[in-house]
């Protein structure tokens, strides 16, 4: 009887949730700024998108564009981890024996480690655009803008155009 009421619980949770699910996650992102700790004279981009990115831009008030000088695209990456056992005296709990012998194989090393893997169903780009000018960057910020295109190697298929980061604080 003390299993069923959780058991009941959960039903009647289920129940009562929502019929559309885990909410959906956001697409097409993208994302300028300065990395925290990084370097000051350099605009990082980092955009997650259907398409790779392709170009990025500083334009300047007086249209003066400024192309990235890093641009990175990789498709559909993959994270594979693992859970290992404790290194403690009764590392062979888990399997139910205790205090195995000291040199003995960990039960990770054999291959009983639970494992699983990872993959974004998406593009993710990063993009590193250098400041021409730091002194004016500082001074009128909010008038520079980041264009992005996205799309296949001849010609942009999306375009974007980001508002620029402010710049970090002086330091």
């Amino acid at each position: 009887m003390r299993n069923a009421v959780p058991v009941l619980a959960l039903i009647l949770l289920g129940a009562c949730a929502d019929e559309s699910g885990l909410p959906s996650l956001p697409n097409d992102r993208a994302v300028a700024r300065f990395m925290p700790g990084g370097v000051v004279n350099a605009i990082e981009v980092q955009a997650i998108d259907r398409l790779p990115l392709r170009r990025a831009e500083l334009i300047a008030p007086d249209g003066q564009a400024t192309a990235a000088s890093y641009l990175d695209v990789n498709r559909a990456p993959t994270a594979t981890y693992y859970q290992r056992f404790p290194n403690g005296p009764d590392a062979g709990n888990a399997l139910a024996a205790r205090n195995v012998a000291p040199g003995a194989p960990k039960p990770a090393d054999i291959g009983g480690a639970p494992q699983g893997s990872v993959q974004l169903l998406a593009i993710v780009s990063n993009a590193t655009i250098p400041l021409p000018d730091e002194i004016a960057y500082r001074r009128d910020w909010r008038s520079y803008r980041i264009v992005l295109g996205f799309g296949d190697r001849q010609q942009d298929v999306e375009r974007r155009v980001l508002p620029a980061p402010e710049p970090p604080p002086k330091g």
